[in-house]
């Protein structure tokens, strides 16, 4: 029965996640936004207290709960172990001694690594950032190339439900840290189950440490147990040793395969006391001095990780280049996506889940590589080659679950400054060519670029920066080519800017309507 609750748990969070980043038309109301705001890291970089809480003491009394039923890459190594059981007909695991070392030495590594502003191995091993990445660029792009594949069949019979898509690049290192991770992880658990949980993962060692001592756990009833093996063979964490009726509760993952598969009724999930040791086989054997002085290890390691809190790193301070005329701009500052407020902040926030990323109504949001440096590898900024932020739109912000990007209102996101508008006049067609555009006065929400008389009947751009937003409206649309005559140039601190209201002239209406 636990399990059987489990596993409808299990596919119901991991369903409604993944459908969450599929959904490229919005049709999933915006609260199961929830979903995503209850994973470990993000409530804590968002330092979301209760939800932190909540699943601290979740641990705590049921153990690791959250790596069995609410981490959508746990349950993705479920599903990679369920088809190995059924390919493989007879899946058995085996016991293994706990890789401690090299699992606190991660934890550390990722610590350190924060500290000093380095969040990409954060965001690397992040379980939900790991996964996100994967649906975002491998599930996603085939999703809607299925999507494509409908609409031409239902179109051949008249039939209009599906509409093609565009289908766009997101980055080649993205692509190939996401297609790596699925195939080394996926391999792991096909081998050996929650192999990445328990050795790698930083979040499963941490609650890990905490499931120890946790008051429900899975416990030998020694006067029916004959050692028998059966639930060492079933037992996805390798966590079993039947020859001691010992647990490993820091790599058990609560997923009830052992009680299911006991013949005798010699496995129960009870409840225990955390304090209290006693010379029983289901208790852990004494501890050596060597192994006090792990334990102490540990207790250090993790009471670093929760006291450090948001350390930030520096960037390198990036120098403007001058503009060259007749020749491709570069853009010497990214734009980050609104709510972004500053580089460093961002920076340490944001673990590149690419949730905005996959959500982005107008498709300009990919990952960057080297743009904030080496530690924010595969972090979101704004491309606009395909598209532009829209004036109207706070799906990014409203969808970040770590608080990377902070949730902003409209009126705010229209005060919001990104980036400022830059102008190479030589290379506008007006300039060059003597002919009428004004295609980027016309896209800006802000008149931030207008036209203003230049030879005869034509006018030419000139660009106010001051009161631009960075939406990219007008880089999009000017048609100038080879090169684009304006642009915008990322701001690694974002402004919030005033704007004139235009003052409306009464209109008095008679009684005709008029």
């Amino acid at each position: 029965m636990l399990k059987k609750l489990r596993v409808v748990i299990s596919v119901l969070l991991f369903s409604t996640i993944t459908l969450y980043f599929l959904d490229f038309v919005g049709f999933l109301p915006s609260w199961l936004n929830f979903i995503t705001e209850i994973q470990f890291i993000p409530s804590l970089l968002a330092l979301n207290l209760a939800v932190l809480a909540a699943l601290l003491l979740l641990t705590f009394v049921f153990g690791r709960i959250y790596c069995s039923s609410i981490c959508p890459f746990g349950i993705y190594q479920d599903v990679v172990s369920w088809f190995s059981k059924k390919a493989t007909k007879r899946k058995r695991y085996t016991y293994s001694k706990a890789k401690n070392i090299l699992r606190w030495s991660v934890v550390v590594a990722t610590l350190v690594g924060f500290v000093f502003g380095f969040t990409f191995l954060l965001g690397l091993l992040d379980p939900y950032g790991a996964y996100g990445r994967i649906v975002t660029h491998i599930l996603k792009p085939a999703y809607m190339a299925g999507n494509n594949l409908l609409d031409i069949i239902f179109s051949s019979f008249g039939n209009h439900t599906f509409y093609r898509v565009a289908i766009y690049g997101l980055g080649v290192f993205s692509i190939l840290i996401a297609l790596s991770t699925t195939m080394i992880v996926g391999y792991l658990a096909w081998k050996n189950g929650r192999t990445y949980c328990n050795t790698i993962c930083p979040v499963g060692t941490l609650l890990g440490f905490i499931s120890k001592y946790s008051l429900y756990k899975v416990r030998f009833t020694e006067s029916t147990c004959n050692s028998c093996g059966l639930c060492a063979m079933k037992c996805k964490a390798s966590c079993i040793d039947t020859k001691t009726l010992h647990i490993d509760y820091s790599r058990c993952v609560t997923c009830f395969n052992c009680i299911e598969v006991c013949n005798r009724s010699a496995m129960s999930y009870s409840i225990a006391n955390p304090l209290k040791r006693n010379n029983t086989k289901d208790s852990k054997p004494e501890t050596t001095t060597k192994d006090k002085q792990v334990d102490n290890s540990k207790r250090r390691f993790l009471s670093a990780f929760l006291t450090t809190g948001l350390a930030t790193g520096t960037l390198l301070a990036q120098e403007s280049i001058p503009l060259i005329p007749k020749k491709e701009f570069k853009r010497q500052t990214p734009i980050a996506p609104p709510g972004a407020l500053n580089f460093e902040r961002f920076r340490e926030k944001c673990i590149s889940c690419h949730l905005c990323v996959s959500k982005c109504p107008s498709h300009v949001i990919k990952p960057a590589f080297l743009d904030y440096g080496f530690g924010g590898i595969m972090q979101p900024k704004l491309y606009f080659d395909h598209g532009f932020c829209n004036y109207d739109c706070t799906v990014c912000s409203d969808v970040c679950p770590t608080d990377a990007l902070t949730k902003l209102t409209m009126e705010q996101k229209h005060h919001t400054q990104m980036g400022q508008v830059q102008l190479i006049i030589e290379n506008c067609i007006v300039y060059y060519d003597e002919t009428s555009c004004g295609a980027c006065s016309e896209h800006c929400p802000t008149q931030a670029v207008r036209m203003v008389p230049y030879k005869d009947t034509l006018t030419i751009p000139e660009i106010t920066p001051e009161i631009c937003v960075g939406c990219g409206g007008c880089e999009y649309v000017c048609p100038a080519i080879p090169f684009k005559a304006i642009y915008v140039e990322g701001l690694s601190v974002h402004n919030t800017i005033e704007l004139e209201k235009e003052e409306q002239e009464e209109i008095v209406i008679d009684g005709f309507g008029f």
